[in-house]
């Protein structure tokens, strides 16, 4: 029988960060919240993005500087609290029976570093329920963009998504610096441990060692003109309207945004529609397809597969 002193507990601490780590950076290899969110470091419970109106232009400098002051949204990112707990049993490092814990570590990290993908699929999954900083939901069919370049004047109502019945798919314009959706990383996820029975309530009456992941963070709407939602067939000319559509977004005034589409992301369901469209180099009857890898394929097991 194994006793339980400080060096076999240090043996283990370091084996749980060892197999923990490795399945996180395994995970985090193909991890997309970072491609498709601007990742902003928060400092406190909540943060504001007054910032997420229309931003100046460069221009012609002639006469006095315009100054522009930035249309205040108010939009609120609250930060959430998430973790992760395993706990290890007195008697099973008693009996050296550690090597059973092992995978669950590994799998405690995956989970880890899945998690901003999952928490930011189920955003998009309910965008377009949720409002954004112009008070419309972020996917939604009025959107306000007005007649003069200061945020007055006749309003336009500016659609970012198509009606259906079938499963969402969503193109994104990720070639700026900000993106469609925003991750709020307030804690990194780290491990903590509750090894020492003289300080630990749970060591002295469970007889178990607790090992845990723990994060704060939380994901929320930038710009709703770098993405667009449709529930109609994904097929070459509903793409290519959804495609005309961002690239036909402009900001208040009439100044065009320069929206390029980068990225199509599907659900698992639409992968063989979505890989027709943009994988195959011809259509049906051989023709040219003219979408051919147009826009990079993300397919996301974590969307919902049907509508």
């Amino acid at each position: 029988m194994v006793a339980i002193t400080p060096i076999v507990l240090s043996a283990l601490w370091t084996g749980v960060k060892k197999n923990f780590q490795q399945g996180f950076d395994a995970q985090m290899e193909e991890s997309f919240y970072r491609d498709f969110c601007t990742v902003v470091n928060s400092e406190d419970a909540s943060e504001t993005y007054d910032w997420l109106g229309d931003a100046p232009e460069m221009r012609e400098w002639i006469g006095d500087r315009v100054i522009k002051d930035i249309k205040a949204s108010g939009y609120q990112i609250a930060n959430k609290d998430w973790e992760a707990t395993i706990g290890v049993k007195a008697t099973d490092i008693k009996d050296d029976k550690l090597g059973t814990y092992a995978p669950r570590f590994v799998r405690m990290g995956e989970s880890a570093a899945r998690k901003p993908d999952q928490l930011l699929s189920e955003l998009m999954d309910t965008a377009h329920t949720l409002p954004c900083y112009d008070g419309q939901n972020f996917f939604d069919t009025e959107h306000p963009v007005y007649a003069n370049h200061d945020g007055t004047g006749a309003v336009t109502q500016v659609s970012n998504m198509a009606a259906g019945t079938g499963p969402a798919w969503y193109l994104l314009d990720l070639n700026s610096v900000l993106r469609p959706f925003i991750f709020q990383d307030r804690e990194a996820i780290g491990l903590v441990n509750k090894e020492d029975p003289t300080t630990s309530d749970h060591v002295f009456i469970k007889n178990s060692y607790l090992y845990g992941a723990e994060g704060r963070f939380n994901v929320g709407f930038g710009f709703w003109n770098m993405a667009y939602r449709s529930q109609q067939p994904l097929t070459n000319d509903t793409l290519d309207a959804a495609i005309e559509a961002m690239m036909g977004f402009e900001g208040d005034g009439g100044r065009p945004l320069g929206i390029k589409p980068t990225h199509l992301v599907v659900p698992t369901t639409l992968r063989g529609a979505a890989r027709k469209v943009v994988k195959a180099q011809l259509g049906d009857g051989g023709a040219t397809n003219v979408n051919f890898e147009e826009v990079e394929l993300v397919v996301n097991s974590w969307l919902k597969r049907v509508a």
